[in-house]
C-alpha cells in the first residue's frame, strides 16, 4: 500500500460547463496530497452540444438514434481533455490520468451508465496511462454506477481529522450524502444520491436567459414563490417511482412544471423545491444523530448558492451545522476531480472504489478501465490536428513507451500488427497510429 503515484483526476460534471482537473500524489489509500487544481471551461460549441443532445436523450434508444452525434461530441470531448493534460502537466510527471468522461445517459433502473470519452484515443493523443469508464464493473456487480466518491470523503475526514460523525454533502448537478463513521456494516460510511442539486435551477435559466446559472440565486431572491407549482412539485417527487433508488441523472428531473411562470418566479419556486428536498432528505438519513451537533460540509457548486443553503437550513435540524468545507482547508470546487484522480489509483491497484452501502453492488469492487501505453514502433502522420495537444505536423518514426498491463491468460505469442486512422469529417486524415505488439511466451 506504500507505493504512491501523482495522478490527474478530469471531472466533468452534469452542468456539462467545463472540466475540473487536479493532480495529486495518493498512495491510494491513507493519505494524498493536493499538487495543483485548475478549472478548464468548455467552448460554446462543445458546451451547446452537450445540452443539446442531453434534452434530445429521454430513454436508452435514443443513445442508438444518436449515435453519430455522440460519436462525433465524444471526439470534440477527448480532444478537450487532452489539451486539459497537456496544459495542467507543466512538465511534471504523471503516473496516471483518472478519466470521468461526460455522463450523458445515467439510469440506475437499466443499470446504464453512459460517459462521453474515448479513453484510448486519450491515451495516444498524450502519451498516458488512463483509467476510464469507472461505473461499468460496479454496474456488472449489482449496483447502481453512483456514488463513486465516498471512499474519497472518507479519507477527507481521517486526512483533516475531522470530528466523526461527519455528514458531506455535495450540491452539483444532483446532490448527494456521504455519512461517514456511521456503524452500518463493515465498511464505516454510507452514500446516496438524494435529488436535484443545481440541474432544475440551472435549466430553468438556461432556457429563459442568457446565462448559464442564478449567481448567488440573485435571480431566485428577486421571484415569488409559486405555492401551488411548489406543492405540486413536491407530491410527485415524493410519489415519484423506484424510491429507494440510490443514483440519479439529470434526466430524472424535469422543469416543465415550472412552465408559464417569469423567470424570476420558476428561479424562486425551483429554488426551493430543490431546499426543499435537501433538507428532507437530511432530516430523514441522519435523525438517528438528533442528540448531538453534527456537521454538515458543503462542497459542489451549489455551495455558491448563498439563498439555496440559507433555505437548506430553513428546511431541515437545528442540531445540524452547515459549513462550506473550505473550512476546513478543502477546496469545495475540486472534491470531485480530486476523487477521481484518487479512484484512478486505486483501480491501478485494483482496491476497491464501490461499496454495497454506497451503490448497492453485491461486494466491494474496483473499477476503471486501464489503457496504457503500448510497448512498439509508432508512427505518426499528421496533417491537421490543430485542436490536439501536440503541434502539427507531428514527428514521423518511432515512439517507443513500455506496457504495464498484464495480458489474460491463454493469449498466443507471436507478433502483432496494427493500425488506425482518424479522419476530419470531409476525410481528411487527422492521425494515424501504426504499431506491432510483441507477446512473449
Amino acid at each position: 500500500m506504500s507505493e504512491e503515484y501523482t495522478s490527474l483526476g478530469l471531472m466533468s460534471g452534469t452542468s456539462g460547463d467545463g472540466v475540473d482537473a487536479s493532480i495529486i500524489q495518493s498512495n491510494g489509500d491513507s493519505k494524498y496530497e493536493v499538487i495543483k487544481d485548475k478549472y478548464y471551461e468548455y467552448d460554446n460549441q462543445i458546451y451547446q452540444n452537450i445540452h443539446n443532445l442531453k434534452e434530445k436523450i429521454n430513454n436508452h434508444n435514443n443513445l442508438k438514434t444518436l449515435s453519430t452525434e455522440l460519436s462525433d461530441l465524444e471526439k470534440k470531448i477527448t480532444l478537450f481533455h487532452a489539451k486539459v493534460i497537456k496544459e495542467i502537466n507543466d512538465d511534471k510527471k504523471i503516473d496516471i490520468v483518472g478519466f470521468h468522461g461526460q455522463t450523458i445517459y445515467h439510469n440506475s433502473q437499466e443499470r446504464i451508465s453512459n460517459q462521453l470519452g474515448d479513453g484510448k484515443l486519450l491515451s495516444q493523443l498524450t502519451k498516458k496511462n488512463i483509467v476510464y469508464d469507472f461505473r461499468q464493473n460496479d454496474i456488472q456487480n449489482g449496483g447502481e454506477g453512483a456514488p463513486l466518491t465516498p471512499i474519497f470523503h472518507q479519507l477527507l475526514t481521517t486526512q483533516h481529522k475531522l470530528d466523526l460523525p461527519t455528514c458531506i454533502l455535495n450540491i452539483g448537478g444532483i446532490s448527494n450524502i456521504t455519512i461517514i463513521g456511521e456503524p452500518v456494516g463493515t465498511y464505516g460510511f454510507t452514500s446516496r444520491d438524494i435529488g436535484p442539486g443545481n440541474c432544475l435551477i440551472d435549466s430553468w435559466v438556461r432556457k429563459n436567459s442568457k446565462y448559464k446559472f442564478d449567481k448567488d440565486g440573485i435571480l431566485a431572491s428577486t421571484g415569488k414563490r409559486n405555492d401551488i407549482i411548489f406543492e405540486q412539485a413536491q407530491e410527485l417527487f415524493a410519489n415519484r417511482p423506484n424510491q429507494n433508488t440510490l443514483s440519479f441523472d439529470v434526466n430524472d428531473f424535469d422543469v416543465s412544471f415550472a412552465r408559464g411562470l417569469s423567470l424570476e418566479d420558476g428561479a424562486a419556486t425551483l429554488t426551493d423545491f430543490t431546499a426543499n428536498v435537501i433538507g428532507a432528505a437530511l432530516i430523514t438519513l441522519l435523525s438517528k444523530f438528533k442528540n448531538k451537533s453534527l456537521k454538515v460540509l458543503i462542497c459542489g457548486g451549489g455551495r455558491k448558492n448563498k439563498l439555496l443553503i440559507e433555505k437548506i437550513e430553513n428546511n431541515t435540524l437545528d442540531n445540524l451545522i452547515l459549513q462550506p468545507i473550505d473550512d476546513y482547508g478543502i477546496n469545495g470546487d475540486f472534491v470531485e476531480s480530486q476523487a477521481f484522480a484518487f479512484l484512478a489509483i486505486r483501480s491501478v491497484k485494483k482496491l476497491p472504489i464501490s461499496f454495497p452501502t454506497t451503490t448497492g453492488c453485491s461486494k466491494p469492487v474496483s473499477g476503471g478501465e486501464i489503457e496504457n501505453i503500448i510497448e512498439g514502433e509508432t508512427g505518426f502522420l499528421c496533417t491537421d490536428l490543430k485542436d490536439g495537444p501536440t503541434p502539427c505536423p507531428l514527428a514521423k518514426g518511432p515512439h517507443k513507451s513500455k506496457i504495464t498491463k498484464p495480458l489474460p491468460d491463454g493469449v498466443p505469442a507471436g507478433t502483432f500488427v496494427a493500425q488506425q486512422s482518424w479522419t476530419t469529417d470531409d476525410g481528411t486524415p487527422i492521425l494515424c497510429l501504426k504499431y506491432r505488439i510483441i507477446v512473449k511466451a
